[in-house]
């Protein structure tokens, strides 16, 4: 691959949605106690597969329910869910399953790059597990059922995060984005649905699931993904080569700047100026090898999982000031 193309699909993601038949949506259980039955039997199922770690979200403290979420291994509606809710995740924590969050299961496996087989392969095998162990709800018609009917039939929701700075910075993303709809795929932010495209990372998925079968959607994800792959591509030698190139290069050095000098930084500020690195190494200003380790730090040292790291309560400016310090250690271990 050429240089320059390098970090532009940050990871692979595969969701299957299920419910379990007999039982209610999540929405409409009917006590705490029927939740915990469901979170049983799911436990009980993975217990010989995998070393699985269940997290009950009501019995976990606040800052290490958002440390999953932002380590993305989890939803936000799970937290809000919580007296009814858990998490099944695995030792590589790439793999989590969410326990009665919109539908009784969520599964998912994330992998880093563009790996569609891989990460679905993953996820399939241990929905199989599962199924092998209680039934779920499924029509011969419909598919599997599902609490929103957009996710009837396959389940499936297979998504990859890019990062797409240049079609971002030159105005493209909107008619690419446009594009991409009307072939029945969506663009969405860092955590999905209503999120914001944070450090120019918007995660691609399918929108229909009904009426398709899970290798037809895998294709088309991975087609307009590579697609799109290569419009950054030709976007980032227009950036290299166009009227404001040295605007662009000044931007990403005094970036790298700040992040190796600074006594404090805030978290939208980190995440704004590690992408704009991130640019500059893809575009050979900086000498960074493996633009990956920019990505990894961002979720590092997002604020929960600083709380986690200091194993103490931190203020926001403590915070910041740990940040910069983790920061300025990591920019110089990338040189190596």
């Amino acid at each position: 691959m050429d240089r320059i193309s390098d970090g532009t699909v940050v990871s692979t993601r595969i969701r299957l949605a299920r419910n379990l038949e007999g039982y209610p949506f999540p929405s409409h259980l009917k006590s705490e106690k029927q939740a915990k039955e469901i979170i049983r039997l799911v436990s009980s199922g993975l217990s010989r597969l995998d070393e699985f770690k269940l997290y009950y979200m009501d019995s976990i403290s606040g800052e290490q329910a958002v440390s999953l979420m932002e380590n993305h291994l989890i939803r936000p509606k799970l937290i809000k869910n919580k007296f009814l809710s858990a998490a099944l995740i695995n030792r590589e924590e790439n793999v989590s399953i969410m326990i009665n969050e919109e539908d009784h299961l969520r599964e998912q496996c994330i992998v880093k790059g563009l790996d569609l087989r891989l990460a679905y392969d993953t996820m399939s095998e241990i929905d199989n597990r599962i199924a092998g162990s209680m039934k779920f709800a499924y029509d011969e018609q419909f598919g599997f059922l599902t609490a929103c009917p957009t996710n009837l039939g396959t389940g499936l929701r297979a998504s990859v995060m890019q990062f797409l700075p240049a079609l971002t910075v030159n105005g493209v993303m909107p008619k690419i984005i446009r594009s991409i709809s009307r072939l029945g795929l969506t663009v969405r932010g860092v955590y999905g649905e209503g999120s914001d495209a944070e450090g120019y990372k918007y995660q691609i998925s399918n929108e229909v699931t009904l009426g398709v079968t899970e290798e037809e959607i895998l294709n088309q994800v991975e087609e307009v993904v590579k697609k799109v792959c290569e419009l950054e591509t030709a976007e980032r030698h227009t950036l290299m080569h166009g009227a404001k190139a040295l605007d662009i290069e000044d931007e990403c050095m005094r970036s790298y700047g700040v992040l190796t000098n600074c006594a404090k930084i805030s978290t939208r500020e980190f995440i704004k100026l590690c992408a704009k690195v991130k640019l500059g190494a893809c575009l050979g200003y900086i000498d960074i090898p493996d633009v990956s380790r920019i990505d990894d730090l961002v979720v590092k040292l997002s604020p929960s999982n600083i709380t986690a790291a200091a194993a103490q309560q931190l203020t926001a400016t403590e915070r910041d000031v740990y940040r910069a310090q983790c920061c300025r250690k990591a920019f110089e271990n990338m040189k190596n």
